[in-house]
């Protein structure tokens, strides 16, 4: 890939609204899964994707940990991103604490594979790409990992009803899905419960093989030009005991975005 320049293209269908992105979902369909059943389930995903259609975003987020004997720490992180769901450019630029400050990630999402990742530490005045194998590691003593933010477009996956479930007393469709073979991941499956009345998702379970690793929980949904949005993002990484809360705040949608901002020669300069 040439890093010296962004081919964004034009926009398809939705954008992200969250830093992590919805990961891997899902378990082999049984023969016994109807077709229509299937077919439901990816209905509502995509209906998902398409309420949530922009162009570009911007927040600033707190991001807490707590890790599992109890000790808190913060960070603060600027997030930028443009272009069409799955097909995007995001910058995530570290602000505090002092000795993570300038620290960038930037993130060239694909429709068709996973996303390419390059990290710029300003102490060191160098960039490094993050390498496949590399993905599933935490990112910067989070509870996300490198793959969990990137996003990744509707048509990446084949998508099973599970049937109706509550969440904090909501009705929410509950769903499995599978990367199709050009996607690389960490997680084999993964639940995603979808609320029915704003189509907003509200809780993700992404497993390894058998085992639950990670579950993040959206919270704090509120109605910011017209888009249904999780302001407080809770990541738990189940084997680990600890919990990472996102709080996003100063978020705006559709905002005017430049290209060529979103390479590693522009963050090299900032």
């Amino acid at each position: 890939m040439n890093t010296a320049s962004v081919s964004l293209r034009s926009a398809r269908s939705a954008a992200s609204l969250t830093v992590a992105g919805v990961a891997v979902w899902t378990l082999l369909v049984p023969a016994a899964v109807s077709l229509q059943a299937a077919d439901d389930a990816r209905t509502v995903v995509a209906e998902l994707q398409r309420r949530t259609s922009v162009s570009s975003q911007r927040y600033e987020g707190l991001l807490r940990v707590l890790d599992a004997r109890g000790k808190v720490s913060d960070k603060r992180w600027t997030l930028e991103r443009l272009g069409s769901h799955g097909d995007s450019r995001m910058l995530l630029r570290f602000v505090q604490p002092a000795e993570v400050k300038g620290v960038a990630l930037l993130v060239a999402n694909h429709p068709d594979r996973a996303s390419d990742q390059w990290m710029w530490t300003p102490a060191l005045e160098r960039d490094r790409r993050i390498a496949l194998q590399d993905r599933s590691t935490r990112f910067f003593g989070t509870d996300f990992s490198f793959e969990d933010l990137e996003e990744r477009d509707v048509d990446q996956f084949d998508y099973v009803m599970l049937g109706d479930d509550t969440v904090d007393g909501v009705s929410c469709w509950k769903i499995q899905s599978t990367p199709r073979q050009t996607k690389t991941s960490q997680y084999t499956r993964s639940i995603v419960w979808i609320r029915k009345d704003h189509y907003a998702m509200v809780r993700i379970e992404s497993y390894a093989k058998d085992e639950l690793v990670r579950r993040l929980n959206y919270g704090n949904l509120t109605n910011v030009q017209g888009i249904w949005t999780a302001k407080t993002l809770d990541m738990t990484d189940v084997t680990r005991g600890s919990r990472t809360t996102l709080t996003i705040d100063k978020l705006e949608y559709n905002l005017p975005m430049k290209p060529e901002d979103f390479t590693l020669q522009a963050i090299r300069r900032q």
